[in-house]
């Protein structure tokens, strides 16, 4: 892939630089240059086109993952374009059949006023299925294909015409399993991009007259839902923890304020004095695992905590995008990283300390700044997504819904 192989070292390189954040972006730029890699795939003359194109993309989410591994998205990115792969091709294999079921059917009346010449048996369809929705093996092309004497004896002089036919027909297949691959990676841009709305849709159902919602740092999906709320004339107040060391709170008070809402600015370390006065706790995430755990924001679990003590519901809002068919025990996981330690400490205040070290030469200071939490299913209520709200046991079987088993490991298959 000469053409996009530019494009795809040009976002390697900003994975690994961190020049690309949140889960949003990540997304959107990861399905906008797998649609690249899937339009520039040449599609050659093999009999399985959809795995030839799979591997192209494996190919290219195997960089992209190591790049930046956290970043979760890229790799339920790279997930969702290889389940819709494996779709359209299903959806064009089923195509051919229907097709080929029809051509016979038409025949019936025609067959029936020659008893002499047999017609197509089921098992020959169901060989023809069977052979279409696997690639070919010695096995599959020595089957034992009932073929019948007309059949026979019309080969030889329809066989350079059906031959020409048969060309034909599957590189119009070939070009139509690309095209509807690319419009259904384009849908999928638009999911991204368009699921702030239909989170917010819940909004009103779920935020009532003068309660009190408390969130942890700034999350746009808690933005706009909170945004939404207002729009319908509800009248409540946010308890906004700074988020600290980024203090990301403090831009989502600041912008909250703006569209008019009751704003209160609190410490990370005041949640738990101020819980007791909290309706609700609505929050963000940086990923949504299939056991129904959360990926968010340093503090995270605190605040999670301190909503079970007093019995506070914990709603987690977030696009499908951020919806990861992978559990926090697998070893392709990475659950967490740690910033610069120049979040928490100004070097200058403590460089005299740096000199300090134990007799093996260790430093006596160190400084540990992680960047995620990570929230046990038990700890959360509600998840509301842009297909509505589902409890953290639900949640396995609406990500099965987007990704295949057989692709949890994005890996090239072995030509061997």
């Amino acid at each position: 892939m000469p053409d996009v192989q530019p494009l795809v070292s040009d976002f390697v390189l900003k994975l690994k630089r961190r020049k690309v954040e949140g889960s949003h972006a990540v997304a959107r730029q990861t399905a906008e240059l797998l649609r690249s890699v899937v339009s520039q795939h040449r599609m050659g003359s093999s009999a399985n086109q959809a795995a030839a194109l799979a591997d192209a993309v494996r190919a290219v989410g195997e960089q992209l993952i190591a790049a930046n591994p956290i970043e979760l998205a890229v790799g339920n990115i790279v997930r969702r374009v290889l389940h819709i792969i494996k779709e359209e091709d299903i959806s064009a294999t089923a195509v051919g059949i229907e097709g080929l079921s029809v051509t016979v059917d038409s025949d019936d009346e025609y067959d029936s006023e020659h008893d002499d010449r047999p017609s197509l048996s089921a098992a020959v369809l169901a060989a023809h299925a069977r052979n279409a929705l696997r690639a070919p093996s010695l096995q599959t092309l020595l089957e034992d294909i009932p073929v019948s004497p007309a059949i026979s004896r019309t080969a030889s002089s329809t066989g350079d015409s059906d031959g020409k036919s048969k060309s034909a027909g599957d590189k119009s297949s070939t070009r139509k399993l690309k095209h509807d691959v690319i419009a259904a990676i384009g849908d999928l841009i638009d999911e991204i991009d368009s699921c702030y709305e239909p989170i917010s849709e819940q909004a009103v159902e779920l935020i009532h007259q003068n309660e009190v919602i408390l969130t942890l740092g700034r999350s746009r999906t808690v933005k706009e839902f909170l945004y939404a709320a207002k729009e319908k004339k509800r009248s409540f107040r946010v308890f906004v923890a700074e988020g600290a060391p980024r203090y990301q709170g403090h831009v989502l008070a600041k912008e909250l304020v703006e569209k008019g809402v009751q704003t209160t600015v609190i410490t990370d370390s005041a949640v738990f004095a101020m819980i007791s006065r909290v309706n609700m706790v609505i929050v963000g995430a940086h990923a949504v695992m299939a056991n129904g755990g959360v990926i968010a924001p340093v503090g995270m679990n605190m605040v999670a905590l301190a909503a079970q003590r007093h019995a506070v519901p914990f709603v987690v809002v977030a696009g499908s995008h951020k919806l990861c068919p992978l559990y926090p025990h697998n070893p392709e996981v990475l659950l967490n990283e740690l910033k610069s330690p120049s979040d928490l400490l100004d070097f200058g205040d403590f460089s005299d300390c740096m000199h300090f070290s134990t007799q093996d030469g260790s430093p006596l200071l160190n400084v540990v700044n992680p960047t995620f939490d990570y929230v046990p299913p038990k700890l959360v209520s509600l998840f509301i997504t842009d297909t509505g709200g589902h409890s953290p046991s639900y949640m396995y079987r609406l990500i099965a819904e987007y990704y295949s088993a057989d692709d949890l490991v994005v890996r090239r298959k072995s030509t061997a």
